[in-house]
């Protein structure tokens, strides 16, 4: 079992295996057991409003707001420098 975790990537892993992550330094990491730790996996799951992703976080729907609203800020800016219309 080793040899199949070194080639893929651990989210896959614990989907697969319904095994919770324990890698807390991992940038995928959450702390949240029903979906294994980790965010890709809860991402699976679809569209979470900002609260649901505040809960899952530990932080509240408007710190999460002040979050997405920073990234597309930034996301825009790159496209912009990269002559992308944003």
């Amino acid at each position: 079992m080793d040899k199949v975790i070194n080639e893929t990537t651990c989210f896959k892993e614990h989907l697969k295996y319904e095994k919770n992550c324990e890698k807390s330094a991992c940038r995928h990491w959450i702390s949240c057991k029903q979906y294994n730790n980790c965010t890709i996996i809860a991402s699976k799951g679809g569209p979470k409003t900002l609260q649901e992703i505040g809960d899952l976080c530990g932080l509240t729907r408007m710190r999460i707001c002040q979050i997405e609203k920073s990234a597309l800020k930034k996301v825009r800016e790159h496209m912009t420098k990269q002559g992308c219309q944003a």
